[in-house]
């Protein structure tokens, strides 16, 4: 029969707690009875199991990963997914392991996340961000629970976040086009009520103006950041004349969709209508042509992400946010003939 904790306390004579404290090395214990304690260990050859081990030190390491809201970004999503997998071997290598909440229902009860931090005593949780963000993750920022949010504002008495400087994404865009005379400019984003979307946007619409740049109504659409809402975007901007010379989609997916809806309509890229998407994903790099996108640093993203919560769960740090730099990578999709030669990366 395996040996409990309880056990082990009762061969010894002591409370489970006293067990647990010795195999912590925590707390004020007398060397006679730490003695007494790894002697009775020693000679049952007992494996302390991980409540044993959590039961002193207060922490489980156990991080929540949560994709909040109505998410686009669930499981499917490349950047996201990219960012996530950099996130888990960054908190693995700080001891870490990793549960994953859906925005699904917990149980019956209806408990939210806060209450599903508690039930498993989290230290921590990652917050993926979605659209239309519910009242339980605002709940749970707002709570003492250490908590770092991916491309999400937090602002909780222990929360930090960390994103993309979206306003440097639309701007390095746009102050490309006018460097190289392209003034006609479409814009596909995502979700109207995104936060992310309008935060691009705006910069899109600010830095078009700033330079003497020409947009339409016609010409700023929406969709879900994914490749078929692109595609439908395009096809919606296509349907009246003028034309652009350029499109911005603020994700790599909807940009493949808007390529895909100009290759049907014989229209040639980057001749006649060049276009720029955002993310970098690795799609990128193989579509015919390869695709010019605005990257995020990825890897940059996640790492931080990581140590901040790290820092945040053992009080390292105040809470704060990390703006990332973007970096605009030009492809074929928007090669400009200016006389020199075009490098793929």
């Amino acid at each position: 029969m395996k040996l409990t904790i309880k056990d082990i306390a009762k061969m010894a004579g002591v409370s489970p707690g006293t067990v647990s404290k010795v195999i912590n090395h925590t707390g004020n214990i007398s060397q006679k009875t730490i003695k007494r304690v790894r002697k009775v260990i020693e000679e049952t050859g007992y494996q302390p199991t991980f409540s044993a081990k959590s039961l002193a030190t207060k922490k489980s390491n156990l991080i929540g990963l949560i994709y909040a809201g109505n998410i686009n970004a669930e499981l499917n999503h490349p950047f996201f997914n990219d960012v996530v997998n950099v996130f888990k071997n960054a908190i693995g290598n700080l001891g870490y392991d990793i549960l994953v909440f859906s925005n699904n229902k917990f149980s019956k009860d209806k408990q939210d996340y806060l209450a599903r931090c508690r039930h498993f005593q989290l230290d921590g949780c990652l917050i993926i961000a979605g659209d239309q963000i519910e009242e339980a993750t605002t709940e749970l920022d707002q709570s003492n629970v250490p908590c770092v949010g991916v491309d999400i504002i937090l602002n909780g008495p222990n929360s930090s976040y960390v994103t993309t400087d979206n306003n440097k994404v639309s701007e390095a865009v746009v102050t490309h086009l006018y460097l190289n005379r392209i003034k006609e400019v479409a814009f596909i984003g995502g979700p109207e009520d995104s936060v992310i979307s309008n935060l691009r946007k705006e910069s899109f619409i600010k830095n078009i103006n700033l330079f003497g740049m020409l947009t339409k109504d016609d010409w700023l659409q929406h969709g879900d950041y994914f490749e078929e809402s692109g595609y439908q975007a395009m096809n919606r901007i296509l349907e009246k004349s003028p034309l652009p010379q350029a499109v911005f989609a603020i994700s790599d997916m909807m940009a493949l969709g808007a390529l895909r809806a100009l290759k049907e309509k014989g229209i040639s890229v980057p001749e006649e209508i060049k276009i720029i998407g955002c993310d970098d994903i690795e799609a990128c790099r193989y579509s015919n042509p390869s695709l010019a996108t605005v990257k995020q640093d990825k890897e940059k993203i996640g790492q931080l992400a990581a140590h901040m919560l790290h820092d945040l769960i053992n009080g390292d740090v105040q809470p704060t946010s990390v703006l990332v730099d973007p970096e605009l990578v030009i492809r074929e999709s928007c090669f400009i003939d200016m006389g020199g030669t075009l490098t793929n990366r």
